[in-house]
């Protein structure tokens, strides 16, 4: 029992990490998820969505992680190693993951509308897939549904604002004509 605690302090710890990734995504103008590779307690890689800075639909931040954990250790096999992700990995980096041959993947928000861990579907417990990773959601689960909310709110004020700014001009400028 001493040592799920340990597990559930590292899972935490890692999370966190992932959490400030979250962050650096955010002020990128990015959907703010996170996510940070370990290997025996080591930080291997770490990622945060980068898709709209750099014109890449592959750019989440677990693929990110990917790319820099296998040029890290030299191998495209990163056996052993946990991911921590701040939001459920959506079906492509489900995939990725499968293929890297991650051992453990500890999300925090789920996702409803993409989630590939049992959400929206379970890619990982596919009965004929050539390798499996245990699944742990829900480590620090509101706080990173709550940064994910509160990112989609304000840019959904953002939008709102940038379209009243629009009718302003347009009909400013109709009644200049």
């Amino acid at each position: 029992m001493i040592m799920d605690t340990l597990d559930i302090k590292d899972d935490e710890y890692w999370m966190r990490r992932a959490f400030a990734l979250a962050d650096k995504a955010k002020m990128q103008n990015e959907i703010p998820v996170g996510a940070v590779l370990v290997q025996d307690n080591q930080l291997i890689a770490e990622g945060w969505n980068q898709m709209i800075g750099q014109h890449d639909p592959t750019a989440h931040a677990e693929i990110v992680a990917l790319r820099k954990a296998g040029l890290s250790i030299e191998n495209y096999r990163l056996l052993d190693m946990t991911l921590y992700v701040t939001l459920e990995p959506c079906i492509m980096c489900a995939g990725a993951l499968i293929h890297a041959r991650i051992k453990r993947i500890v999300y925090g928000a789920k996702d409803f509308k993409t989630g590939a861990a049992g959400s929206f579907i379970d890619i990982f417990s596919q009965q004929h897939l050539n390798h499996y990773i245990e699944v742990q959601g829900g480590i620090l689960e509101q706080a990173c549904s709550e940064q994910l909310s509160l990112f989609f709110k304000e840019r959904r004020a953002q939008k709102k604002r940038q379209k009243q700014t629009f009718g302003q001009t347009s009909a400013f400028n109709e009644s200049a004509s």
